[in-house]
């Protein structure tokens, strides 16, 4: 069974922006850019424990063939997701 995987306002925020982003870059690449964040957000739904801890019971896992990680923790009734992080930036800033 999956746990639902909400969002906090903050990482819908880096995420739409990020979509933006990759669209106004190529289209269809903000596209590209959703599914591979979908796909880490159904992974994590379904297994949250599959990926390393960072901080706390903080975790984070890859977007595939994108330079971002998504944050996340585990929580009684679902995933919430902290960030959508772009690795060039400082992890303290999440």
């Amino acid at each position: 069974m999956s746990l639902p995987v909400v969002l906090r306002p903050s990482a819908r925020r880096e995420y739409d922006d990020a979509v933006d982003y990759y669209q106004a870059q190529r289209v269809g690449l903000g596209d590209r850019f959703a599914a591979r964040v979908n796909e880490v957000l159904t992974r994590v739904g379904r297994s949250p424990r599959m990926h390393t801890t960072v901080r706390g019971d903080v975790r984070n896992a890859v977007v595939a063939k994108f330079p971002y990680c998504v944050y996340y923790r585990e929580l009684a009734d679902r995933v919430e997701v902290i960030s959508v992080f772009h690795t060039s930036r400082d992890p303290a800033d999440w």
